[in-house]
Order: structure tokens, then sequence, then C-alpha cells
């Protein structure tokens, strides 16, 4: 079969439409993607001398010949046991398989095979159960260093990996993207041979160059792509802001900004009065005060004749945005008003008249604000609430609305804590603002692990909370948003909890399957305080404020992330009241026993992150793609800085030769970033 990168997998021999849909889940359609899939782990099987001298436990492979043939006996009803013996020059070894007849007629006596497993016992007679068997000189997947891949259901190592094997001479036909000077310089291997080693390496030396190589090629693609588009914001034009008097905002503030806040709203004026777009983060953990900050770059867009928009990714929260900025900007003479999906039809046109005509200074709003029709006059900033909530086209089309006025500048905020070192790298310093202390007056959210054994404990502090006047969370994990089993259970627990345990409250449920009006009706229905425990799943992690929610239940603790368990417990303690959040598990072992003591011992959403990021990888801060950064296939972000800082060096580099990659010899390079950047694709240019 001619076999190039762009051969369809389904036309191998053996894979029909249901192995082709098992490997599309895989994401496995093409060789190509067949060779970019890399192994998680690999297997030592490499072959040894003897039998005696394997240790007890190991995984080993041994070369041995069957002195006894091997028979089946059933010892109970669905239960065959099929036995037989194999022996080197040192040991004799007796093989077991369980529910494998089939085994009796491949292993022939007198004729020798590799054989793979746990060796148990000592000394000359030892045994093995259920090993992995070949014949001798097969050379398929013994014998050596073995990929492990992550699997899905239909999907074996042994299927995968001969495909891979089959796949291999495709390897000939990948590009070589690094230029030889980049190469040599860094000392990497050519890409044929990485290729070909990470899947089936000759040796473990050959297997960490393969490694080396490829790390360092992704890293420098991610480099290469932040690079390019933080140039490409800096080429635009946006207005400069120049009258920057913020005395009479501070003024008309109820409270003192922190000294995190000053430094944040410095950094943002100095952002607007330079002329070129602003494109600057602000991140800060739960209720360290954001909303304030963005409201000062409203004030300043005011004092220079410009007009805000902030968008926001519900309509609850864009309402509670509404209230909060009426409060803090009113005052100054900024008329800010409303424009989201749930109102009238002459609702919108009356607003959007007002805004074509100048009359509203701060547009507040969900995705309607990007709906055709939305026309500012003068649009100077862009406010977006929860970045990874909005696709960067999402974002981009409301910049667009900026007009003859040019980019408007962009302020995003994120209450998604990530470790400082990671959060540089990938925004760069000029482009990242940290608020990185608490108002005074917030009172630490108290937090405890609990175990299934004080169920009927945690229901009574539940009922001393709503006796109180006060509100309970409690959250349901789902496998993915939507899962279907995981929300009906959310239900059945809901419905039990009405029923059963406290039939005197009222109760409700929300999750990710109700539609948009539904969901908003619960949460305003929970603001109110007509409902005393609300059932959800995490669609409550990013929500509007509770004040007079205390307590956070989340059941089985151990399923979520650090940080996605800091920003669940960041919902309550937002108001005077003491606030408790009560982490439920069984789970035994020690390592997710450690993630939620580290949890429980600070409120500093900024050492939990940097927690989360050595437990757990880079994965649960930028789990989604809207984060700006694409999913990394082999490189890790927390394992390795020292090759992410050499493949900077090398990406500066270039870019001061070929600003854009435009070089036909930087073309592979360039198609291999626009590959990993694919949302941002349209950017580059």
């Amino acid at each position: 079969m001619g076999m190039g990168l762009h051969t369809k997998l389904d036309t191998f021999p053996g894979i029909g439409p249901a192995r082709a849909r098992a490997l599309g889940k895989l994401g496995l359609y093409t060789v190509e993607d067949l060779l970019s899939y890399f192994p998680r782990n690999y297997e030592d099987r490499s072959l040894r001398p003897d039998i005696l001298s394997a240790g007890e436990d190991e995984l080993v492979c041994f070369r041995a010949l069957v002195t006894e043939g091997f028979r089946t006996s059933r010892i109970r009803q669905g239960m065959e046991l099929t036995r037989g013996k194999v022996a080197d020059d040192t040991a004799q070894v007796i093989i077991t398989f369980f529910n494998q007849p089939y085994m009796a007629g491949q292993l022939r006596y007198g004729e020798e095979y590799i054989f793979c497993g746990r060796l148990q016992g000592q000394g000359p007679r030892r045994q093995l159960t259920n090993p992995y068997v070949e014949p001798l000189g097969a050379g398929r997947l013994a014998g050596g260093i073995i990929p492990v891949y992550p699997l899905t259901a239909g999907v074996s190592q042994t299927l995968l990996g001969g495909l891979i094997r089959r796949a291999l001479p495709g390897a000939e036909e990948i590009p070589e993207v690094l230029p030889p000077e980049i190469l040599g310089r860094y000392q990497l291997a050519q890409a044929e041979f990485s290729y070909r080693n990470i899947h089936f390496p000759e040796s473990w030396e050959a297997l960490a160059l393969a490694r080396h190589r490829l790390i360092f090629e992704e890293l420098l693609c991610l480099s290469l792509g932040l690079a390019l588009l933080r140039s490409r914001r800096s080429r635009g034009k946006a207005p400069a802001f120049h009258a920057l008097d913020l005395t009479t905002f501070s003024k008309g503030l109820p409270f003192q900004l922190t000294g995190a806040q000053s430094r944040a709203v410095e950094e943002l004026a100095g952002d607007l009065a330079r002329g070129e777009p602003m494109n600057r983060l602000l991140q800060g953990d739960v209720g360290s005060g954001k909303t304030v900050v963005a409201a000062a770059g409203a004030y300043l867009a005011f004092q220079n004749g410009f007009q805000s928009a902030l968008m926001a990714p519900t309509e609850l929260l864009a309402r509670q945005h509404l209230i909060t900025m009426e409060g803090l900007l009113a005052s100054n003479g900024l008329r800010v008003d409303l424009l989201v999906g749930s109102m009238t039809v002459v609702e919108k046109r009356r607003v959007r008249e007002r805004l074509a005509a100048g009359e509203i200074d701060l547009l507040v709003g969900t995705h309607a604000l990007v709906s055709q029709g939305v026309e500012f006059s003068r649009l100077g900033l862009v406010i977006t609430d929860e970045q990874h909530r909005f696709g960067v086209r999402q974002r981009a089309a409301l910049s667009a609305k900026g007009g003859e006025m040019g980019t408007p500048h962009v302020l995003v905020m994120s209450a998604t804590p990530i470790p400082r070192t990671l959060a540089l790298m990938i925004y760069g310093e000029l482009d990242l603002s940290v608020l990185d202390e608490l108002p005074p007056g917030r009172t630490p959210v108290a937090t405890y692990i609990m175990g299934e054994d004080k169920r009927q404990r945690l229901y009574r502090f539940i009922r001393k909370q709503a006796q109180a006047g006060r509100q309970t969370y409690i959250v349901c994990p789902t496998v993915e948003e939507g899962d279907l089993l995981e929300l009906k259970a959310a239900e059945e627990y809901g419905r039990d909890l009405q029923e059963n345990v406290f039939p005197d409250l009222q109760t409700a449920v929300l999750h990710g399957r109700m539609k948009g009006r539904e969901k908003e009706a619960v949460m305003a229905a929970f603001l109110r305080g007509e409902i005393a425990v609300l059932v959800s799943t995490t669609v409550i992690e990013v929500g509007v404020d509770v004040p007079n929610a205390t307590l956070m239940v989340i059941e089985n603790a151990e399923r979520f992330g650090l940080s996605q368990l800091h920003q669940l417990r960041g919902r309550v303690g937002r108001g005077s009241e003491a606030s408790y959040c009560i982490l439920v598990t069984e789970s035994k072992g020690e390592t997710a026993r450690e993630r939620l003591r580290a949890l429980a011992a600070t409120n500093d959403g900024f050492l939990i992150a940097e927690e989360d990021l050595r437990l757990r990888g880079p994965g649960d801060f930028f789990g989604s793609r809207q984060h700006g950064l694409p999913q990394l296939q082999i490189a890790s972000l927390a394992g390795d800085m020292r090759v992410l800082s050499q493949a900077q060096e090398a990406a500066k580099v270039l870019l001061e030769e070929d600003p854009i990659l435009e070089a036909p010899r930087h073309s592979p390079l360039r198609d291999k970033v626009w590959h990993l950047f694919e949302e941002s694709r349209d950017s580059f240019s």
C-alpha cells in the first residue's frame, strides 16, 4: 500500500467503520495524526539473559522453551485455567492463563517464545500469570522499550502500536521545520529520527534525544506564536488617553484602594497613554477588587471623550456589573446602561440609538454587545470578564466595533490564578497586572475535609445555617459538563434532599443542560434568598455574588483540580458572616488527600495554583483553549522550564531576522506554528 502522511487510517487492513470511529475519538484519522500521537509512558521489555536473575514482581521479558505442553481445565463455571511449563538453562517457570484456552494451541512443545510479565516466587521454580507472548523473532512488541499510549474504548495498545509501526515509513515525509542553525546550536536530533524513536526507541539514549528535540520544537512554536500575537497587537493604532487624573474617581469611592489595586491602575493608565492597543490581563483572586480597576479604566476613557464596553458571560452577572459600575461611576457623571438578550426589541433599539448618539459612556452586557446593529460612536476601551468563557473571535468582534477610532484598548479580567512564572512567560511582563492582596474586611473561608461517615453531622450544619437565614451551595462533580448520567445524579440528589432530608427547606438544582433562561431564573431566586440549598454542577464556578451564601459543600472533592476547588470556594465568604467550605471525600489515596490538605491550609489562590501546577501540571489552568494557550502534546510547562528558556531565546533570534516568518525557508515552521494556534491563525499577518 502506497503510504503518505495524508493516507487515511480507514484504508488500513483491519480498520473497519467501528475501529475508525474509535480511533477518531483520539483525533486519529491519518498517518500524520498517528505519528504525532505520542506515548504517555514506556515499558522496559529488554530481554533478560536468564530467568533466575530476574527480580520478583518486576516487569521482565525472557526467552524460554516450552518443556511441558499447555493444557486447559475448567475449575468452576466461567473459569478455565490453561497451564504449562517453560524453561531456560537457569530456571523453570509455571505459566498460567485465565480464560484463554486458545493459548494451549498457540504454545507448542519444544519451541521457543518470548514471555513478558511479572514473575512471582523465588529460585528455580517460578510462576507467571497471563503474560504477553510472541514467537521468537517476531519483533513485534517485546524485546525492547515499548510505548504505552493513551487509549479509548475499542482501541488497545496492541492495535495502536501495530498501526503506528505500519505508519512509521511515513516519518520520511515529515518536513524538517527547524532551521539547520537551530539544530546545530541546541544539539537537536533530526525530525525523522525523533519521530521514529519517540514511538519505538532504539535505546533509552535515543528516546531521550527524540523527546528533547520534540519538546524543544513544541515550545519553540509556542514561543513564536505568542510573540507573533503580541507583535500584531503592538502594530495597531489605538486612541492615546492623555487626561489621566483619577483624583475625583478615588475620592468618590467608599473605600481606599489596596496597594495592588493602585499599582494595577497605574499600569493600566500607562498603557492607555501610549497610542498602541493595550491588551492587559488583570489577574486577581476571587474578591480582590478587579471590578474597581476596570471602573478606573472606564473613567479614564470617559475623561478622554471615549466610550467603554464591559462584556460578561451571563445576563445575571452583567446585571450585577451594571449595579456595581453605576455605584462606582454614576456620581462622576458617567452614563451606564445595559444590553442583554432578554430585553424587548423596543428596549434594545432605545439602547442602540443612545449608544450610537454617544449618550452612553459605559455599556454593560453579554455577547449581545457584538450583535449586528450595535454601533458605538467612540469606543475606546473593551473590558471582558472571565476571558475563558469567551472565544477569541467574540473578543475580536467587540474590538472591531472601534471603527474609525482605531483598535480599542482591551482589559481582560480573570479570577483564575495562574502561577506567576507561567503567567509572565505567556503574557509578557508588560501585559500582566496581578492583584495579590485582598481588600480589608474580607473574612477567609474556613475549609474542612470530611468523610462520608460524617454525613448526618453535615446535614445538621446545613440546617443550622438555614435556620440562621444563611444559604448553602452543594456542588456535585461532572466528568464532563453536560454528561447525562452525572447530571441525572445531581437531579436525583437534589430531589432526595428536598423530599427526605430537608422537606421544610426550599432546594433547587442547577446544571449545564438547563437552558440559559432556566439557569438565570434559578440563580436569581437564590440571589433573592428564596432558595436555602442549591445543588449544582460546576456551572456556579463563575457566578454572581450572593453575600448571604455562607456554606459551600463539594461532593467527591478529590475529582476536582485544586484551582477549580478554590474557585468554587470563592462563591462563599462574600458577606460579613463567617463562611465555610466542606470538602467531602472517601478517597484514601495519599496524593488526593495531600491536594485537599493544601487547599484547606491556605486561601491564597496563587499559592494553590503553584501547588496544582506541581501536582497536576498546567492542564488545569489551560485546559480551555480560550485562555489563548494551545494544547501541548509532549512538552510540560511545569517540567520543561529549562528547555522553554532555550526555545524562547531561539524564537527571539528567529524573529529578529524574520519578524513574521515570511522567508521561504521558514515556511514549514510557520505552518507548524499556525497548526498549534489554529484559532488565532488569521491573526499572525
